[in-house]
């Protein structure tokens, strides 16, 4: 049972998405600030590093975004030439291009760009340029794909590229044709703006609000209603779902007037403990969560939990436990970069194994491209998630005046 619940005043918005009762995701942001992901600008190439086959573009931000030379190559690999060739035969200081933020700034480092353009739709990605057809591999059944993937080659222009998306499942050729011709509309008015005379740099395009992206991309068949807390809202909410192929989620819109719809599900606090170093798992074991700029380390333990079978079983059950409840944390978190995750040692592979399927399982409801590696020879689980912007902890915590975030104190203060 999965809800979305939606709060606004005058200055935030709060999403969260709740599955059984459990917070899994939550966003929440100033309403007139939008993300810098899918942000398309006109900038000028400010300096080319041979030595990193990598560009910096002025795009009018604080900092300058970083263009790699796969960003420049064609998107198609088959287009691509067998030798890169240098940075600097394909980009020259001084020159105007049009990039795209793919990864807002952290901490020091700029803003990711690219030149494969991307406009995403309900149904799937338009990629102007990109001259070839991708499917979601969320879809898993061939025969599915191969059908999505027939539909989309019908509807594509020479040139031009697509990427269905999950929410594609099981639609018919004409709710994908009646989103990729909006998505071919909404290009037409950005190449147009972006054509003509103007400052450089300048912003030709930005993606959709939290709000109405949000609704876009996580409201699907399996929520079974968004909880709004004004009339207003719910407009908003109507107005991005009136669109062939989300029409009949609309009646699953619902607000609740005089209640705060966070309170109703305990939406602080969740985040609260789930933002902790150490976190309970529901049957008494516990995870120590430690992260550095790059990397995200997790220690399963037993705690409280001491089983009813034997001492395998217990340790069987406790990882378990964790593997879902880490998977969860990975989304509410928004953790990025290289993870691993110290288990408790498991005799038998049988067990390791269905350890890691469960992993498997749990990650896949994740918007966010993740892989798990596996297991690795001391006994670790390794896994990556694609790093978009700041975690949590960087946005929602401040670090501590007396430790500077090691979580000690010097003992001379």
């Amino acid at each position: 049972m999965k809800r979305i619940l939606v709060k606004c005043d005058q200055e935030h918005t709060e999403v969260a998405v709740v599955e059984f009762g459990k917070l899994t995701e939550y966003y929440r942001g100033h309403r007139d600030q939008g993300q810098l992901a899918g942000n398309i600008y006109i900038g000028r190439i400010v300096r080319v590093l041979q030595g990193m086959q990598a560009a910096f573009v002025d795009i009018g931000l604080e900092r300058n975004g970083f263009l790699y030379i796969d960003d420049v190559l064609p998107a198609n690999l088959d287009k691509q030439p067998k030798e890169k060739p240098p940075i600097h035969d394909l980009v020259h200081v001084g020159q105007q291009v049009m990039v795209q933020v793919v990864k807002e700034p952290v901490g020091s480092k700029g803003a990711r760009v690219t030149t494969h353009y991307s406009i995403p739709g309900r149904f799937g990605v338009y990629m102007p340029s990109a001259d070839y057809v991708g499917v979601s591999r969320k879809i898993e059944q061939a025969s599915e794909r191969d059908r999505l993937k027939r539909m989309a080659e019908r509807q594509l222009q020479p040139g031009e590229g697509f990427i269905v998306r999950t929410a594609a499942l099981g639609e018919t050729e004409e709710a994908l044709a009646a989103d990729l011709s909006e998505l071919r509309g909404r290009w037409g008015l950005l190449a147009a703006a972006a054509g003509r005379e103007g400052a450089v740099p300048r912003q030709v395009h930005s993606d959709l609000d939290m709000l109405p992206r949000l609704i876009r991309d996580v409201f699907r068949e399996d929520v079974q209603e968004v909880l709004v807390s004004s009339r207003e809202v719910q407009e908003l909410v109507l107005g991005v779902l009136s669109v062939p192929g989300t029409l009949a989620l609309m009646g699953r819109v619902n607000v609740h007037l005089g209640r705060d719809v966070m309170d109703d599900y305990g939406i602080a606090k969740q985040l609260e403990l789930a933002l902790r170093r150490k976190v309970w798992l529901d049957n008494g074991g516990y995870l120590i969560v430690d992260r550095t700029e790059a990397l995200t380390v997790f220690d399963v333990n037993t705690g409280k939990y001491t089983g009813s079978v034997d001492l395998e079983q217990t340790v069987f059950d406790t990882n378990m436990e964790a593997a879902r409840e880490i998977a969860r944390l990975l989304r509410l978190r928004d953790i990025g970069g290289l993870i691993v995750i110290d288990f408790i040692d498991m005799e038998t592979p049988e067990r390791r194994n269905q350890v890691l399927d469960e992993l498997n399982q749990e990650v896949r409801k994740d918007r966010t491209k993740t892989v798990v590696v596996g297991w690795t020879k001391l006994g670790l689980v390794e896994m990556t998630r694609k790093k978009v912007r700041d975690s949590k902890e960087t946005t929602a915590l401040e670090p501590c005046s007396s430790c500077g975030g090691t979580g000690f104190a010097n003992r001379g203060k």
